[in-house]
């Protein structure tokens, strides 16, 4: 009964913290017209994207609210035709550039160092910086949106997280996670006013930044051999006395990262064992999720058949109060709420696989991404 009891009042704490987040402390972005009278530059690096890049570079052609916009795009050794594709969609628009990226030197990733190419290649009058992935569909006016609550808050670099788009049953069992993880365990508001480098979070798939405070703060060059660079390019800020900010940018854009489970899998093994850090403090962590979070209704289901009702009843309830934590997340960022939540317990499950994968290639220095060694 001592342990159910246990599960239950972790579980309802932390759920309890996701619901002030998510209802208090989440910046939202407006998704009607904006207008900023800045000088922007998009900044979108391709390696290999030729078969999903149009529909992002349609919706950065079609931004609105930014008469000062320029789109940078970096062909980073594509070996597919992107480049070809880039020029059929953009034609002879003026406010776009088609950069030819070279590989990266010793001490660099791909990702960081195509960053900074771009980043590097952008002169006054530009004033922000907006850094696009491939898979990033943006509305019309969610640069001029991202940038005008970057200034409003006051900070450096403002990552909004947009909205993921799920379709196969992997995607809906792991991908909510990502949000679901920093609505419960970071404490946002705490995060923008702390100054600390260890409380940071972004994502890199949209990402704004002031160009003077990027370049104080030493840019992709800061961050060149980082797996998780977005991350870590907010720690930078901070170490540059910058300030960050998180919002929900759900309603501003989409993003279909992944199109399979080999994808899907690879992608977060790559990057997991970066996430934890040190191998016991992932151990601790994942016990933690695992304890809270998958076993509750493995409690409620040994209890019942042991004849032990009452303390089925309270691992049950434990269980359904995670769901309610899920639901929460997944309502405050767009995401599928229904009947996906109901499957959290596996979805802590995976998770937990998946970093044991990512220590376990990483220890065999088999980690790569896209063709290139990672970690």
């Amino acid at each position: 009964m001592t342990v159910a009891l246990v599960l239950l009042l972790g579980v309802t704490l932390l759920t309890t913290h996701t619901v002030v987040n998510a209802c208090r402390w989440l910046r939202r972005p407006t998704d009607g017209p904006a207008e900023v009278t800045e000088t922007v530059a998009v900044l979108l690096p391709l390696r290999d994207e030729a078969d999903r890049v149009t529909p992002c570079l349609r919706a950065l052609l079609a931004q609105r609210g930014i008469p000062g916009l320029r789109v940078v795009v970096l062909d980073d050794g594509s070996t597919d035709g992107t480049a070809e594709v880039v020029r059929a969609v953009v034609a002879d628009d003026p406010r776009v550039t088609l950069r030819t990226g070279v590989n990266p030197p010793p001490g660099w990733l791909g990702k960081p160092h195509a960053c900074w190419q771009l980043a590097t290649g952008v002169e006054e009058p530009v004033t922000a910086l907006v850094f696009v992935d491939a898979d990033v569909v943006l509305d019309p006016y969610a640069v001029a949106a991202a940038v005008t609550e970057l200034r409003a808050a006051g900070a450096t670099l403002l990552s909004p997280y947009p909205r993921i788009v799920v379709r196969t049953a992997a995607d809906r069992l792991v991908q909510p996670l990502l949000q679901w993880l920093w609505l419960t365990f970071l404490p946002l508001r705490a995060m923008e006013r702390s100054s600390r480098p260890s409380l940071a979070a972004a994502g890199g798939q949209f990402l704004v930044v002031d160009r003077a405070g990027y370049l104080r703060a030493g840019g992709h060059a800061a961050v060149a051999d980082r797996v998780l660079e977005d991350i870590e390019l907010a720690r930078a800020v901070k170490r540059a006395g910058g300030r960050i900010a998180l919002a929900d940018g759900s309603r501003l854009a989409s993003c279909r990262m992944y199109e399979d489970w080999p994808q899907l899998r690879d992608g977060y093994t790559k990057s997991l064992w970066a996430s934890f850090g040190h191998p016991i403090s992932a151990a601790v962590v994942l016990a933690l999720l695992l304890a809270l979070y998958t076993a509750p209704p493995l409690v409620a289901v040994v209890a019942l058949v042991a004849g032990a009702p009452v303390v089925a009843g309270v691992a049950g309830v434990a269980y359904l109060v995670g769901v309610v934590g899920r639901v929460v997340s997944a309502r405050a960022t767009g995401g599928r709420a229904w009947p996906d939540a109901l499957g959290h317990p596996v979805s802590v499950a995976v998770l937990g696989w998946l970093t044991l994968r990512s220590y376990h290639l990483r220890k065999r220095r088999r980690l790569s991404w896209r063709g290139r060694p990672v970690g």
